[in-house]
């Protein structure tokens, strides 16, 4: 269904004009972008035109997947005003901003909260579907300058007369804030232990409406408004990543940015670093390595002579990534050897912050290997997914399944197909159990390596035994 606007929308012709894309390209973009979200779209080269040349303003989810189709192809978020599509149904570029003020930060924080609870009761994927597919790495550009040139607020003390939301205390005490630390670390163990998609995990962004939202409306003393900010930034992250993991890519980044500004006014730079080192991650896993250097050298630039040895190392490990990733071995490898002395010189009596415990050197290792998987070195990939998988445990359960595929792969690089499917068989047992999208796409990738050897009756099994895995529903 379309409406009419008055006269051609030369604004989306232009930037169509810009971007390189065919009426037929777009369709095609919309359409596809559209099926990642279970919905079925026809529109053809005859519908864009109309778009174009007769005003017509698609409705429901249209208008922000055609916003993403030229967003991915110009490398940028392209907003509905920018196409001539700013009177369409409604789903605002939400949690996009990094703004100076606090104030203003806390608002930009609780509109995303709330607009992604909005979408889930909705029963159809609600601002995210309508969002579908706009990630885009150059949205962490401004979040992170403005975060390295000032990464603490001078004062984050609040006064209001009145409630500006029904929930709000006029009040917070730190009682309040333990409260959503203690939310944190269960949201942690339960995402390390059943993946971002298991219900429990899902109860986070309804904490941060229910709870975080309104503390953060309420009145505080710059003490306790730092440590508001700070929990409230740790919960914001874990949604991001929560959602990374679930393959909602866009929601995270939204996510991550409003987290990163939360961090900044908590004056917590490690905390920053960390989100900042999500970030990286994300754009890694993206394709986007140099992007992901950038970030990740971001946060190690800002945390020298703050952060533990033990952070620090994490930094390092996750810029290794980003190099790998990009290429580029040789830094690759003084990442990854400078990420091993950090990690050696950490001491169990260091003040390292709570959301650090997942990172011991089993993680270390693990990464080590996708690191050089990356690289396509299989004897190194070898080496270190044996020592990652060494102390199997069931706390970390996803991180477990990723690394069976991660061994998997060097096995099959290295010749060894028998080898391969076992630990392919294993991991599929492990994913099936979890709920996490990134683990499925791992297992997908595995397949796609040994389909020149689809006739093997041990590849066979292994396709048999994951078929009910890729066949549920993401």
């Amino acid at each position: 269904m379309s409406r009419e606007q008055r006269g051609p929308n030369e604004k989306l012709g232009t930037v169509l004009a810009l971007a390189g894309i065919s009426n037929a390209g777009l369709a095609r973009r919309v359409n596809d972008l559209g099926a990642q979200r279970g919905l079925t779209l026809r529109y053809d080269k005859t519908s864009v035109a109309r778009w174009v040349s007769k005003g017509m303003v698609p409705q429901g989810a249209a208008p922000h997947l055609i916003a993403a189709a030229i967003g991915q192809k110009l490398g940028r978020p392209v907003p509905l005003h920018e196409i001539g599509l700013a009177d369409a149904d409604p789903a605002p570029e939400v949690g996009l901003a990094f703004p100076r003020d606090v104030g203003q930060a806390v608002r930009s924080a609780t509109e995303l909260y709330r607009l992604d609870l909005a979408g889930r009761r909705s029963g159809a994927g609600g601002i995210w579907q309508s969002l579908a597919g706009s990630f885009a790495v150059s949205a962490y550009a401004t979040p992170a300058s403005r975060w390295l040139i000032t990464p603490a607020d001078s004062s984050v003390a609040r006064e209001v007369n009145h409630s500006e939301d029904s929930g709000a205390p006029l009040k917070v005490g730190h009682s309040d804030v333990q409260k959503l630390r203690e939310a944190a670390e269960d949201a942690r163990r339960w995402d390390s232990k059943y993946g971002g998609g298991d219900w429990r995990s899902s109860m986070v962004p309804e904490c941060l409406r229910v709870e975080a939202a309104p503390l953060l409306l309420g009145s505080y003393s710059d003490e306790v408004g730092r440590a508001l900010f700070g929990a409230s930034a740790e919960l914001t992250r874990l949604a991001g990543w929560m959602a990374f993991d679930t393959g909602q890519q866009e929601a995270a980044q939204r996510y991550y940015i409003q987290a990163l500004r939360l961090a900044r006014a908590a004056a917590d730079v490690p905390l920053g670093g960390y989100v900042l080192a999500s970030m990286s991650l994300q754009a890694t896993y993206r394709g986007f390595g140099d992007e992901g250097v950038d970030l990740a050298q971001a946060a190690l630039e800002r945390n020298r002579g703050l952060a533990t040895a033990r952070t620090m190392s994490f930094f390092r490990l996750v810029e290794a990534r980003a190099h790998a990733r990009a290429g580029d071995a040789a830094a690759a490898g003084a990442a990854l050897k400078a990420a091993e002395g950090w990690l050696e010189r950490s001491r169990d009596g260091d003040n390292d912050p709570s959301w650090l415990g997942f990172y011991s050197y089993d993680r270390f290792a693990a990464d080590a290997a996708e690191c050089y998987r990356d690289l396509k070195a299989p004897r190194q990939v070898r080496r270190f997914t044996e020592q990652a998988l060494s102390k199997p445990t069931e706390e970390f359960v996803r991180s477990h399944g990723l690394r069976l595929v991660v061994s998997a792969v060097a096995e099959l690089e290295s010749g060894n197909l028998d080898a391969a499917c076992e630990q392919g068989v294993r991991a599929v047992e492990v994913a099936g159990r979890i709920s996490s999208a990134r683990t499925t796409e791992y297992v997908k990738d595995l397949l796609h390596r040994l389909e020149p050897y689809g006739d093997e009756p041990r590849v066979v099994e292994l396709r048999e035994r994951a078929r009910p895995l890729l066949m549920a529903p993401a």
